[in-house]
């Protein structure tokens, strides 16, 4: 299979969807490889590198489109690239479709086929392409929060955890999952007093087992969430339905009830974010200002760290990328569950229901098309 690599242009993107080592294990399993001409440098590679792995370098991203038959990157094509997708292609990225219409659009229009990193999903419901993205996410909002806490950046000027004689910062933490658990464990190792919320049971057990003591689980509701936001001086929105918008757990009057100079972190924001007034930003411009709320929403966190990230990206995602390129995208498919999880657009049709939930368009059976 003819595999391609471009460079990607979401702003302040420095990933990049395969590392030299991901270009060597599908060279080597008898793949051609063609990598956009400096589409590693953000991350630490070079072009050497990817020449000595066995791929062939080409200038531009319309020669990288034009060439493959499957397309391996990081983020959803933005507008620039959607003239460049080519009917029958394969597509394996994270797309996050349900938190922006015309990205739906635009493929079923190219009539691509759309495997999406962040719904390839196991037996056990874990989302194996999508944890350590989350990871990194769940670590970075409490560096990040901790900075926008800080006075010069407009926060409340409280260090996270506090020193002898006075209190460390009160952190809530919406969701028990990998982005929630990774950032309880990076507020905890800060000495902040945390509150981790989540509406299992179960899931709350086990976090009170596994978390330090300075971490707190509590159910999570309406009221309780109304309660906690009065207290909290930097709070994580880290809520995941796969596939599906985000709900809406902190709205639009809950900012009064909140210290002027908090922080919200709201790492759903790729799926629409949790809370109400949350919308995306850029690491160019990171924040934003409500009723005296700092709202930090970046969309590709994990793209300011992006060595570890594109290490991390690419340990998840090989295996998977060998299977589609060894057997075709139909086979694949047909004989791996998880990946078959991970089409939601293939040939103008919507076959993940999360995504025909969230536009009104018409759901069509996977299995059919296959």
């Amino acid at each position: 299979m003819i595999i391609g690599v471009p460079k990607e242009i979401k702003n302040n993107e420095n990933r990049v969807g395969l590392t030299p080592a991901g270009v060597s294990a599908l060279s080597k399993a008898g793949h051609q490889l063609f990598v956009q001409s400096t589409a590693g440098i953000g991350s630490g590679f070079s072009d050497e590198e990817y020449t000595q792995a066995g791929a062939t370098m080409l200038q531009t991203i319309e020669e990288v489109y034009g060439k493959a038959d499957m397309i391996i990157k990081v983020k959803e094509p933005i507008e620039l690239e959607y003239g460049l997708i080519k009917e029958n292609q394969l597509l394996f990225t994270y797309f996050h479709f349900a938190s922006y219409e015309p990205l739906t659009h635009a493929m079923l229009k190219s009539k691509a086929v759309c495997l999406a990193y962040e719904t390839v999903e196991k037996k056990d419901r874990s989302l194996p392409l999508l944890v350590p993205m989350s990871e990194v996410a769940g670590r970075m909002s409490i560096q990040e929060g901790a900075k926008y806490l800080e006075k010069p950046m407009g926060g409340r000027g409280i260090l996270l955890g506090g020193v002898p004689g006075v209190r460390p910062a009160n952190v809530l933490i919406l969701g028990g999952g990998i982005v929630g658990t990774q950032a309880a464990k990076m507020a905890a190792g800060m000495a902040a007093d945390v509150t981790i919320m989540d509406i299992s049971i179960p899931r709350l057990r086990e976090l009170d087992d596994i978390l330090p003591a300075n971490v707190k689980t509590v159910f999570s509701n309406e009221y309780n969430v109304r309660e906690a936001v009065k207290h909290a001086d930097l709070i994580v929105g880290a809520v995941l339905i796969p596939g599906a918008k985000a709900p809406h757990l902190i709205t639009r009057d809950m900012l009064k009830l909140m210290k002027p100079g908090t922080v919200l972190v709201d790492v759903a924001v790729d799926q629409g974010g949790c809370i109400e007034t949350c919308k995306p930003t850029t690491h160019e411009n990171p924040t934003y200002v409500i009723d005296g709320i700092i709202h930090y929403c970046v969309a590709n966190m994990p793209g300011a760290v992006p060595y570890t990230s594109t290490l991390a990206l690419t340990n998840a995602t090989l295996p998977y990328a060998l299977q589609l390129a060894n057997k075709g995208w139909k086979q694949a498919c047909k004989d791996n569950e998880e990946l078959r999880l991970g089409l939601n657009v293939v040939e103008g049709k919507v076959v993940y229901k999360g995504v025909s939930d969230a536009f009104g368009l018409p759901y069509n059976d996977v299995n059919e098309l296959l």
